[in-house]
């Protein structure tokens, strides 16, 4: 971390822990509050600010946790990619309720998020897709994601096919991945504060908009 990014993060810190959550602060936005805390996360230099966890369950309630990372966010919610045979596209199919967690820690601050997912359109994880690295688009069609592996070596060879297969031309989003949208029905804000009197401010959409309310730490 820099010194630039480290007076950042600094202040950052003093300002929220001392500072807190004010509800003028806060606003009638969690977007635009999420896109604030995020942005300064960035600016302070944290190491993948954009690191979420994602909680599914099954149809039965069986729950499973992962980390993973937030790959944008407006209005409809917040977006992530990955294997749609993989463990958590399963759960998903049979239970879209889900959950993420973000903790900025040195910021002394989390959000935490509940909704329901629903996938991304083919073009939506068409443009993500474009804009990864060549050696993480052909990742992809390597990784038969949670599947079982004899051996490392088999994943490499894996990799080198499609090294070949599609040399000299653009990697195609592989018809097994993509996105997926939490559109967000509860949204709450943690800010750490001295002698553990922490803000917490939940909303809640409703009709019409989004509903505040304070919490007790």
């Amino acid at each position: 971390m820099g010194v630039v990014s480290t007076l950042r993060l600094i202040l950052m810190t003093g300002r929220g822990t001392i500072k807190g959550l004010s509800d003028e602060e806060a606003g009638p936005d969690p977007i635009a509050l999420f896109e604030r805390w995020f942005n300064e996360a960035k600016r302070a230099g944290l190491y993948l600010p954009d690191a979420v966890a994602l909680a599914t369950s099954t149809k039965d309630g069986v729950p499973s946790v992962r980390m993973m990372l937030n790959k944008g966010i407006d209005e409809r919610g917040f977006r992530f990619f990955t294997n749609y045979g993989s463990p958590k596209a399963a759960e998903l199919a049979e239970n879209p309720e889900a959950a993420l967690a973000f903790h900025w820690n040195r910021l002394h601050r989390q959000v935490r998020v509940k909704g329901t997912v629903e996938r991304l359109t083919a073009e939506e994880s068409e443009a993500y897709f474009s804009t990864r690295p060549r050696g993480s688009q052909l990742g992809a069609w390597a990784s038969q994601q949670s599947d079982e592996l004899e051996s490392r070596q088999q994943l490499v060879d894996s990799y080198k096919e499609h090294e070949a297969r599609f040399s000299g031309q653009e990697v195609p989003l592989p018809p097994f991945w993509g996105g997926y949208r939490l559109v967000p029905r509860r949204i709450e804000f943690w800010q750490g504060r001295a002698n553990r009197l922490h803000d917490r401010l939940r909303y809640t959409k409703e009709a019409g908009g989004w509903r505040r309310v304070r919490l007790y730490p």
